[in-house]
């Protein structure tokens, strides 16, 4: 307790870690303030009952932050915006004229941060019109007017593009990194209310059950942290060279590759996809066709989040996607070039391709371990209502791998300022 208190004191001693410390903290603030004002013409009691009785929509709304069960003006939240930052990075592995461009420095990097704030914004219409056309099926919008609803695309476009810009201010002016920390700050402000309605809805028969599942969350965020922070490391040798009369080079040191390089990506993608099944069962549903009102059913119930067809296809997209995203962001030739163009190898092993080659048969195998955590912890939330029978633990493993990795994240950062003003005290 008393190192935990001493690292405040040298958070507040430092003036530039204080401000932005407290420019976050101002920022989470507008943002649950946004979080809770509502889009006119949707029955909001409505829509919070069928929140409340559809248990992957819950999920949903924690990952949001309560935004979508309030459909509030941010209802759509920053997925827009990562949806085009996946889209952007695939693309600049598949252009070679992005490529370039991400290896142009800080200005490259801008330019394609540029091209992904244009592509959220059709992206940010298309969703809200997908929303709309949910909410319509159900008959939660209480208006038919095509002005109202243009006006309501509007509004929800307008919320998730003062969301991203809000994220941007805390990655320049506080501390993290901005996207995730508005995920962060979604994320745990519905943690109140979901402890509130988990004590509501227990029995005094389940609080062993719930005893045990709390130790078990204390060791699934262990886990986290340790996949989250576990390296290889490969050792890599530089090569001796001597220029006049000193010789440079001969250290040894090593390349550190993490066993889940792809992060929480993989599964935020397994969550869209996880999306279309029962939004075509909703529209299918209300359809005149008989066939297609039983398939629409079918989905339906095969895609709630209790259901095995659900998490078995959760967790197969989570793993393959895991690996997708590993060998195809980490680019293992581009990292053997920079070796060999350094003047470092991997003692044994020649440099360009065959390291390129042994590069990847270390990436695969440690991956491996990454994506079965990565699919284990996406279908978390379904074994543990399955287990216990209580809808209301509904907290996404998503979530919680979210929160611990902008913990540490944050962490590091505070971590090196706190060191830098060390560094400065003594120069």
């Amino acid at each position: 307790m008393s190192s935990v208190i001493e690292l405040l004191k040298k958070i507040f001693s430092n003036k530039q870690l204080r401000n932005k410390m407290l420019f976050t903290a101002a920022i989470f603030v507008i943002f649950r303030f946004f979080a809770h004002v509502p889009v006119p013409a949707v029955n909001i009691e409505k829509l919070q009952t069928l929140f409340a009785s559809n248990q992957f929509l819950g999920i949903l709304d924690i990952f949001s932050g309560g935004t979508l069960a309030n459909f509030s003006v941010m209802a759509i939240g920053i997925n827009p915006y990562i949806t085009a930052s996946i889209i952007f990075q695939l693309a600049t592995m598949i252009f070679p004229t992005l490529k370039k461009l991400s290896k142009d420095g800080e200005s490259g990097r801008e330019k394609i941060n540029q091209y992904t704030r244009f592509l959220s914004a059709p992206l940010a219409v298309l969703q809200s019109i997908s929303v709309l056309v949910l909410l319509n099926s159900q008959g939660l919008l209480n208006t038919q007017d095509p002005f109202a609803i243009v006006a309501m695309i509007l509004t929800l476009v307008a919320g998730s593009m003062v969301l991203m810009w809000l994220g941007e201010l805390v990655t320049l002016y506080g501390i993290g990194n901005g996207i995730s920390m508005v995920l962060f700050a979604g994320i745990v402000g519905q943690l109140p209310l979901a402890l509130v309605q988990l004590a509501s809805v227990s029995g005094a028969e389940q609080y062993l059950t719930l005893a045990v599942f709390a130790v078990l969350l204390l060791f699934v965020i262990a886990s986290m942290v340790i996949i989250n922070e576990a390296v290889r490391k490969v050792q890599v040798q530089y090569a001796k060279r001597i220029r006049g009369s000193r010789m440079y080079g001969g250290q040894s040191t090593h390349l550190p590759l993490k066993i889940n390089q792809a992060g929480v990506l993989p599964i935020i993608f397994a969550v869209s996809i996880m999306l279309v099944p029962p939004f075509l069962g909703r529209l299918l549903t209300v359809t005149p066709d008989a066939r297609l009102v039983s398939i629409g059913q079918n989905l339906q119930v095969w895609f709630t989040p209790t259901a095995w067809p659900y998490m078995i296809t959760y967790f197969i997209i989570v793993f393959i996607f895991t690996y997708f995203s590993t060998l195809i962001f980490f680019n293992v030739d581009d990292l053997s070039d920079e070796l060999k163009k350094s003047g470092a190898f991997i003692p044994g092993i020649r440099p360009g391709k065959p390291t390129a080659e042994m590069l990847t048969f270390i990436l695969t195998r440690i991956t491996f371990i990454g994506a079965l955590f990565l699919g284990f912890v996406g279908v978390l939330p379904s074994i543990v209502q399955v287990s216990t029978g209580i809808p209301s633990l509904a907290v996404g493993g998503t979530g919680m791998l979210i929160v611990v990795s902008v913990v540490l994240e944050t962490s590091r950062q505070i971590e090196s300022q706190l060191i830098g003003q060390d560094y400065e005290r003594y120069t």
